[in-house]
């Protein structure tokens, strides 16, 4: 596969936050993550490695899963065994995935200057791709509703703020501002079944009405959590996790106080200087034997499962899971 040009999508929030909290160029991160650690207990291996530089995840139901690789720009499928397979070359900054029954939609144009992006269905059975959408503005979080709509979250800088914009496979339906969020980037379902969470180039987690979408609550946020969140899944006890690519971490984030902890950190590709963004990028939980594990992509070309300690409880909040 011919190598991309490393994407931009989180350039200016970066440069922000190197000026207000010491991360020079080259410089190891020196942010705070939340002050608790609740790392104890929790088991670290390793899916697969060496894949280049992994954005985003979703569970096959199977086992395995559809990863997007931003800088090398793939779909590619990882199955239960760990074997890695390329399915979809020469996409232009893949981001979010979601496999829906014998589909996988994914988003293509992640970053904040990248050509206009797209939204794009991948047939399981036959191969083939359908470009549903065009002309998004930097495309990056894509979660599908109960009711199996398709949102996905906008962090381009191109042209005006789209926010978070809703897709209707059914019918081709398309609202291009959902929420007027601005520069939004992970998308997870709440417990509820009536909001989502999502965060922002502030470094704050929001809950979004999905019944009044323009008027979002901030759950998480400075001083709690000192981060650069990107993808997020929530369980139905009402737990957030959420990747960080300041730290390489994954916390979690009780969005009814905003408490935030750490259960891994370090998860950065590797090198002699920081070229951000380079941390942990998504999370999703998928079942592991009996139960269930968080699944954590990062910029190192590594999958992880993370399996939790006894009295933590990973059902994930979507009821169909």
């Amino acid at each position: 596969m011919a190598r991309r040009p490393r994407s931009r999508r989180l350039g200016a929030t970066l440069l922000t936050a190197a000026v207000a909290m010491g991360i020079g160029a080259g410089a190891t991160a020196v942010a705070e993550a939340p002050s608790g650690s609740c790392a104890n207990g929790w088991d670290v291996s390793t899916v697969v490695s060496g894949v280049g530089n992994l954005e985003n995840l979703d569970t096959d139901g199977a086992g395995g899963f559809y990863v997007t690789g931003i800088v090398d720009g793939y779909l590619a499928h990882i199955d239960a065994a760990g074997k890695f397979e390329t399915l979809v070359t020469g996409l232009d900054h893949p981001a979010g995935v979601r496999v829906v029954g014998r589909s996988v939609y994914f988003l293509t144009g992640d970053g904040l200057s990248e050509a206009p992006g797209t939204l794009r269905r991948y047939d399981i059975d036959t191969g083939a791709v359908t470009i549903l959408l065009t002309e998004l503005s930097g495309p990056n979080g894509l979660l599908e509703l109960p009711d199996g709509d398709l949102l996905f979250a906008t962090i381009g800088v191109t042209g005006p703020a789209t926010g978070i914009s809703r897709y209707r496979p059914s019918t081709g339906e398309y609202t291009k501002v959902w929420s007027n969020l601005p520069w939004t980037n992970g998308l997870a379902l709440a417990a509820d079944g009536k909001s989502i969470y999502t965060d922002n180039m502030t470094m704050r987690v929001f809950r979004v009405p999905l019944g009044d979408p323009d008027n979002p609550t901030v759950v998480a946020g400075p001083p709690n959590l000192i981060a650069l969140p990107d993808d997020m899944e929530a369980t139905r006890a009402g737990q957030l996790f959420v990747a960080d690519q300041i730290q390489g971490a994954v916390y979690q984030i009780d969005p009814a106080t905003g408490a935030a902890c750490t259960i891994i950190t370090g998860l950065i590709k590797p090198g002699p200087m920081r070229n951000p963004p380079d941390g942990a990028t998504s999370v999703r939980i998928a079942r592991d034997g009996e139960g269930w594990a968080l699944f954590v992509t990062s910029m190192d070309g590594t999958l992880r499962r993370l399996r939790p300690p006894s009295g933590i409880d990973l059902t994930p909040a979507d009821p169909r899971r």
